[in-house]
């Protein structure tokens, strides 16, 4: 093999060996599949003590029993397996393990896991393991599975079942679990009702073997199903299974049964049946590489890392379905109980916006679907319009709790941010019109999007409080990026981008009313958009206080950031553990540490808001030295800015950083789940950072700052319907710009 072949690979490839029990959590999460409709941890088939199996569905939410909001379900695990050779069961935890490997190919998002074990019989075996959810056929999760024996003549057993006894970490949300009676010894299911959501749920397979074994159901444990498959294996013989599984939910068929049984039916129609439904699927995965690969030439570790982080993107990302959303963790654990954040807009959405439209669109949708419950949170707070959830699910109600779970003093904390983290709806209308503006969707924009610019808008015009001392608006009471400072008033992030969005809304109107004026005056009907109503924008627009030492020609965070204690963040190292959680909750409000990009957040996303070049450095020296990075959403947009800003150093520095979050673990927590934002992030970093590609008064342009190793990137984008190639290669003199070529 050459050692451009191979190095290509393993840019593909995320590789675990040996077995490594003390990373196991990390390991199922960065190995997880999926394909818009569900994702699935890289737990094992035979189980593992302290595991997290877990397969979940967009959508599918339920409200525990003593639970204090709703949580995506985990489903019945339909890959469970037990092996038996010789009699003894096959378990890493016995035996000796001669051989691991577990590799996820990212190009055709498969996982395979392979092993060479020894049982205390002496008796030797190859197992292996292969998985993916087809995204030809998103209800279907396909694994095959293959026994050989190695030292003699081998008697094997394999038990394939479906597992309804995994819960969501003890919480059980399923009533009425049931084993289905499929009359065939090849099929088992199980279908159940979610405790107080209602959504019914069918998990469905066919297993089938290689040599003909005809299998024996055992019906004895009503909650895990299972078929038994009994071989006697000749040395070098193997035996080999192949499980199609079907998962459908009320949510989408009226007989979740029936659909999976038509959806099996429909996977026996393809002739070899495994190699012709994976060929299907890594041709379908080809189309999405095609538009969503960055091409690195001179750095295979930002190579493998971007591939990673968008490929955790694109299996989290709904391709059929409009009503949900991606939960901060994707579909890959049980962190934040699927909850669906601003992580989405901001962070993943471009990547979407930009590369594959539809699917970007079908979040956006969802927003417009819970519109409702972003006017119900408004009309309770006492506000009009739209004022959207912190945390949504699938209702579009604010989900937040209100208190965190007992600590080990029994003391609970407030959690404000479902109070009064209030700048998402104007992250969700930044969003939309950044849509806009790169697809031209009209029908989108005129019939939906513009709906919820303008309502949200509406939340604002009610929100900003006029002081007449001073003959300023001002918003108190807020929780800006820098969640750890609460209840501030005058963030300088959430002032300036509410005061950009009134203004976006204003010109949105006026476009609306000249090219749509049914559908303009549809919307001054139902909105209220009055003469008096639009003639205040305006003047919040003209008066919104900015805090700001006009001195240093810097930006305040908010009103009192710079009278806090200062601390010097580099003496606290090494760690891993956020400032916060060392300081305690009370101490913390009290220092000038910051969690995220907050200003710096800003100057990404309206660096003109922040002011020209220099105040956009003076405003980085600020604030660099005093950001923990304490959220994983941080990183990617220090490295946009630097890039911008041409600081190279610190640029890649970040780029790393966020790169290493979830491949590393490098902040503990990965076992909880991919952090969708970061992976979403850095991809918004090479291409809007270092490539430097953004929207101009005429179409995108370039202004590329690429780091000293890459000698080239190459990527698409989507820009008014049209794809562009764009290719930077990076010349000798360092001087020298970089050729551009749209």
């Amino acid at each position: 093999m050459s050692n451009n072949k191979m190095s290509n690979e393993r840019a593909w490839h995320l590789s675990e060996a040996p077995f490594n029990p003390g990373k196991l959590h990390h390991s199922e999460t960065i190995h997880a599949i999926g394909n818009g409709y569900m994702g699935v941890r890289a737990t094992f088939e035979e189980g593992y003590p302290d595991e997290l199996p877990s397969t979940l569905v967009h959508g599918i939410f339920d409200h525990g029993v003593g639970e204090l909001v709703p949580e995506l379900v985990v489903l019945p695990n339909p890959l469970s397996m037990t092996i038996t050779v010789d009699g003894e069961p096959f378990s890493l935890t016995t035996g000796k393990i001669l051989g691991y490997r577990m590799t996820l190919d990212m190009e055709k998002a498969l996982l395979t896991r392979g092993i060479l074990w020894q049982n205390s019989k002496g008796s030797i075996v190859q197992i292996t393991f292969e998985r993916f959810a087809s995204l030809t056929h998103e209800h279907l999760l396909v694994s095959r599975v293959s026994v050989r024996a190695l030292n003699g003549s081998r008697a094997i057993e394999m038990r394939a079942s479906i597992d309804g006894s995994v819960t969501n970490s003890g919480v059980q949300h399923w009533k009425d679990l049931t084993a289905l009676n499929l009359k065939s010894p090849n099929m088992i299911g199980l279908h159940g009702v979610t405790q107080q959501s209602g959504c019914g749920v069918a998990v469905v397979s066919s297993i089938t073997s290689s040599t003909g074994v005809v299998p024996q159901l055992d019906s004895s444990d009503p909650i895990r199903p299972a078929t038994v498959f009994t071989a006697q294996l000749a040395n070098d013989e193997q035996i080999e299974l192949v499980r199609f599984t079907a998962i459908h939910s009320t949510r989408d068929s009226a007989d979740p049964v029936v659909a999976a049984e038509a959806a099996l039916n429909a996977a026996y129609t393809a002739q070899p049946l495994y190699h012709a439904l994976l060929d299907e699927h890594i041709a379908e995965w080809a189309n999405y590489w095609h538009n969503s690969d960055v091409l690195i030439d001179g750095d295979e570790l930002a190579q493998k890392a971007l591939r990673f982080t968008t490929y955790h993107v694109l299996i989290a990302a709904p391709r059929h379905d409009e009503h949900v959303s991606i939960g901060a963790k994707t579909l890959s654990g049980p962190g934040y109980k699927g909850h669906v954040f601003w992580d989405t807009e901001l962070f993943i959405l471009p990547v979407l916006t930009l590369t594959h439209p539809r699917l970007a669109r079908n979040l956006l949708m969802y927003r417009y679907h819970t519109l409702q419950g972003a006017r119900n949170k408004a009309k309770e707070a006492g506000y009009e319009g739209a004022m959207y959830p912190w945390e949504a699910t699938d209702t579009g109600e604010e989900t937040t709790p209100r208190w965190t779970n007992p600590l080990s003093d029994g003391s609970r904390i407030r959690i404000w941010t479902g109070d009064h983290e209030q700048h998402i709806s104007t992250d969700i209308s930044y969003a939309i019109l950044q849509y806009w503006r790169w697809t031209n969707d009209v029908e989108f924009f005129v019939h939906y999007g513009i709906e919820i610019v303008l309502d949200t808008a509406v939340f604002w015009g009610s929100r900003a409080e006029y002081n007449a001392e001073k003959n300023r608006y001002e918003v108190s009471l807020q929780i800006g990026p820098d969640e750890y400072h609460e209840n501030i008033n005058n963030s300088v992030f959430t002032n300036s981008m509410a005061r950009w969005h009134l203004s976006a809304a204003l010109d949105a109107f006026a476009w609306l009313s000249e090219h749509y004026a049914a559908r303009a005056a549809e919307l001054v009907e139902s909105l209220h958009l009055t003469t008096e109503r639009l003639k205040k924008w305006h003047d919040i627009i003209e008066h919104m206080y900015i805090p700001q030492d006009t001195t240093r020609g810097i930006l305040e965070q908010f009103d009192g950031f710079f009278q806090l204690e200062p601390i010097n963040l580099a003496y606290w190292q090494p760690r891993v553990t956020n400032i916060d959680a060392i300081l305690g909750h009370e101490r913390i409000q009290e220092v000038r540490a910051i969690k995220q990009a907050d200003v710096v957040m800003l100057s990404a996303l309206l660096p003109e808001a922040v002011g020209d070049e220099a105040a956009l450095r003076r405003n980085w020296d600020y604030y660099y030295p005093v950001v923990d990075h304490g959220s994983s959403l941080s990183p990617a947009m220090h490295a946009w800015v630097a890039a911008r800003l041409n600081l190279m150093t610190e640029a890649y520095d970040m780029f790393m950083h966020g790169a290493t979050i979830d491949l590393e673990d490098n902040k503990g927590n990965v076992r909880d789940g991919i952090h969708g934002a970061a992976a979403g992030g850095l991809w918004q970093a090479a291409i809007f950072g270092f490539a430097g590609l953004h929207l101009a008064a005429n179409g995108i342009d370039l202004d590329p700052h690429l780091p000293a190793d890459w000698r080239s990137v190459q990527f698409r984008v989507f820009y008014q319907g049209q794809q562009r190639t764009v290719k930077l290669t990076a010349e000798a003199a360092p001087e020298t710009e970089a050729d551009k070529t749209l």
